[in-house]
């Protein structure tokens, strides 16, 4: 299992309800949790097989900025 870490300015509960759709709607995704606490907004994604990129695109069409943490 992949897990994944990204900067995002999903900041609040509203936001995590904004993601949730389209971060839930990628198959290769089994789990996620944004860390609303830590200054940079953490998404941590967990799932076999996960891009990044499809993170990236599913939070960027939720109207939010991402930025991978290599």
């Amino acid at each position: 299992m992949n897990t994944l870490k990204f900067k995002t300015t999903i900041n609040c509960g509203g936001c995590v309800r904004a993601v949730t759709g389209p971060l839930n709607e990628e198959p290769e995704i089994t789990s996620w949790q944004v860390d609303t606490d830590n200054p940079d907004k953490i998404l941590t994604v967990q799932g076999d097989n996960v891009q990044p990129e499809q993170v990236i695109r599913a939070v960027q069409e939720a109207g939010f900025e991402i930025e991978s943490m290599a």
